[in-house]
């Protein structure tokens, strides 16, 4: 039995770690300010003894006794990084800071939730962890992707000033229940938009692409990469490879719910990228991960999901 830090752990995917995390009988300390992340996302996991639930900001210093620290806090949706970017920019370089540091005190081993966002809108198809990437540092979405990069800085100088154990995973686009239904994202956008029979938008003509990774899919990947040896740190590559136009997934999602929603267009946002696929070689042979759920049967399950949230 291992007490494993989670921040961000009441969000959308940290929810599903802590819940994978106590089915293996690990004492849990679920961190969140909640500007995303939700009490009920994790509330059925608070009548075991081995959970605990906290209420902070990563910004400001933590002192607890822990072995593992997984580092998800940070909003991940355009709509709520760029609500307040100079938080998003603290909330990855200071919170990178004070984990870092506590694992410094502890001695654990720490994980990066970073994000394919780091290579920006790239000029290399797919992406790979030795490409740098093509980010703008002043536009609106720098806030979120120049503070991941800066957070991997910080993690490799702790790694190499203080022989610290690190982990840099870097997280491509994740569907699944307990998405926020106003959070932007792509596939919450559309599927709300269907169910509620409002039209689907669309920024540009829907051909750039995304590849799409259930969020059961990525949690293994999570315990994958924290669990592999002191000597593999990354960064590497968590998503999947499959790619699709946005208009394919708007049409699939239109086709699965039964939905009388039209497709519009609307202008693309700044700097949004155009291509987007993980190249998962590394993953697959460092790590023996690869995504198994394909698109369909995660979306039937997020439709569902948020079929009974609209119900409520």
């Amino acid at each position: 039995m291992k007490r494993i830090l989670v921040t961000g752990g009441a969000g959308f995917i940290g929810s599903h770690l802590c819940e994978r995390l106590m089915a293996e009988n690990h004492e849990i300390l679920c961190v969140d300010n909640y500007f995303t992340g939700r009490r009920h996302n994790v509330a059925h996991l608070m009548n075991d003894a081995g959970f605990e639930l906290m209420r902070h900001d990563v910004t400001f210093p933590l002192y607890v006794e822990t072995d593992e620290i997984y580092n998800l806090a940070c909003p991940a949706s355009p709509v709520h990084y760029q609500f307040d970017p100079v938080q998003t920019t603290k909330t990855s370089v200071h919170g990178a800071i004070n984990m870092l540091g506590l694992a410094k005190r502890t001695r654990s081993k720490i994980l990066q939730a970073s994000t394919s966002e780091v290579y920006g809108d790239p000029d290399v198809h797919p992406q790979v962890e030795g490409y740098n990437g093509n980010v703008n540092p002043i536009g609106p979405r720098a806030c979120y992707d120049e503070g991941k990069r800066c957070a991997e800085t910080l993690f490799f100088d702790y790694h190499r000033q203080h022989s610290l154990r690190i982990k840099v995973g870097r997280i491509f686009n994740t569907y699944g229940p307990r998405m926020l239904p106003n959070d932007g994202r792509v596939v919450s956008n559309f599927i709300v938009q269907a169910l509620s029979g409002e039209d689907i938008t669309i920024y540009g003509d829907g051909s750039q692409t995304r590849s799409f990774c259930y969020v059961d899919d990525l949690v293994e990947a999570l315990i994958c990469l924290m669990g592999s040896g002191d000597d593999f740190t990354g960064p590497v590559n968590l998503g999947n490879p499959a790619e699709a136009t946005i208009l394919e997934l708007a049409e699939l999602i239109i086709g699965m719910t039964k939905s009388s929603s039209k497709i519009i267009n609307k202008p693309l946002p700044q700097d949004d990228p155009v291509r987007r696929r993980p190249d998962i070689t590394l993953a697959k042979e460092a790590l023996g991960w690869e995504p198994t759920v394909p698109l369909e049967q995660g979306l039937e399950k997020t439709v569902h999901y948020f079929k009974t949230l609209l119900a409520a």
